[in-house]
């Protein structure tokens, strides 16, 4: 009987250990906190890490699923500009439907992967996604919400995000990032208030009959051209023209001004935190420092 008992109780701690060993690794909280990860656990924390990667990551795989979502964007906002003069037939709102699929699974996986939510939700690009997903979930439920369409060419915000591939593979980019920027600003502005000009002036400005009619009221206000051909004699109209001058000239004379500006290039002075230079300098203007700035060879 003793032999049975310490067969017994061999087998039972051969079996015990061979459960240990079948159970997942734990990561480093666990470790400290003495408990296992369930396998569930174990596989949402790699989809996250997978997800981390792809979005934040450096490598090829990274930049080439970044630049498969800018010309996802680019592609949206082509459709939301071409569609803009419909009055959301059925066909508009089933890919409305389909669009708003992928747009908001990109939306809650960077909020899942962001190190902070409430940051992740104050910025403008998720304040941006939010408003394009309510833009396209709300003809399903009320009519004559043509204005909400003004809100999807935000989404070319969502360029941004890829700037950094696009300075790093691409001298062009490297070279005229400022400019870049504030195109990207001044094309936001100027889709955004076109389209609100057409939703707003199609049905009681005659001379607004089409998407291209608000467009060029939208550029000539824009670049205080103002041939007075096409006017907006409402109240609103008139408030959305001041709006155009003040805001859009601004933009404007911005990008006007990086691009007549004398080329800089960024780098940050590790002792005063300068981060434009010139092209051929060796020692940061503020402070002197001796800086390293990687060049191509051209000035």
């Amino acid at each position: 009987m003793a032999r049975a008992a310490k067969k017994q109780g061999a087998k039972t701690a051969g079996g015990t250990a061979a459960k240990a060993a079948r159970k997942p690794a734990t990561d480093k909280t666990a470790r400290a906190t003495g408990k296992t990860e369930s396998p569930r656990a174990a596989r949402w924390r790699k989809r996250k890490a997978q997800l981390i990667r792809l979005y934040e990551g450096t490598d090829k795989r990274a930049s080439r699923f970044r630049y498969g979502l800018l010309v996802f964007d680019l592609a949206l906002i082509a459709f939301f500009i071409l569609t803009t003069p419909l009055h959301n037939p059925p066909w508009i709102i089933v890919l409305d439907i389909i669009i708003v699929i992928p747009i908001t699974l990109d939306f809650v996986a960077r909020l899942w992967i962001s190190r902070s939510k409430s940051a992740y939700l104050l910025q403008i690009t998720s304040i941006a996604d939010v408003l394009i997903i309510v833009s396209l979930l709300l003809p399903l439920f009320f009519e004559n919400l043509a204005f909400l369409r003004v809100l999807r060419s935000l989404r070319l915000l969502r360029s941004h995000h890829v700037m950094r591939d696009l300075r790093r593979d691409v001298p062009f980019v490297r070279r005229n990032e400022e400019v870049l920027h504030s195109l990207i600003n001044l094309a936001v502005f100027v889709f955004t208030i076109t389209a609100l000009v057409y939703v707003l002036e199609d049905e009681i400005n005659p001379q607004i009959s089409n998407y291209l009619d608000a467009l060029y009221f939208t550029v000539t206000t824009l670049t205080t051209t103002g041939f007075g051909d096409i006017t907006l004699q409402d109240r609103n109209g008139r408030l959305l023209s001041i709006v155009i001058m003040v805001v859009g000239v601004a933009l404007f004379l911005r990008l006007v001004q990086t691009v007549f500006r004398p080329n800089k290039v960024r780098y940050t002075c590790p002792d005063c935190g300068l981060t434009l230079h010139d092209p051929d300098a060796i020692h940061c203007k503020h402070c002197g420092r001796l800086i390293n700035i990687e060049t191509e060879g051209m000035t």
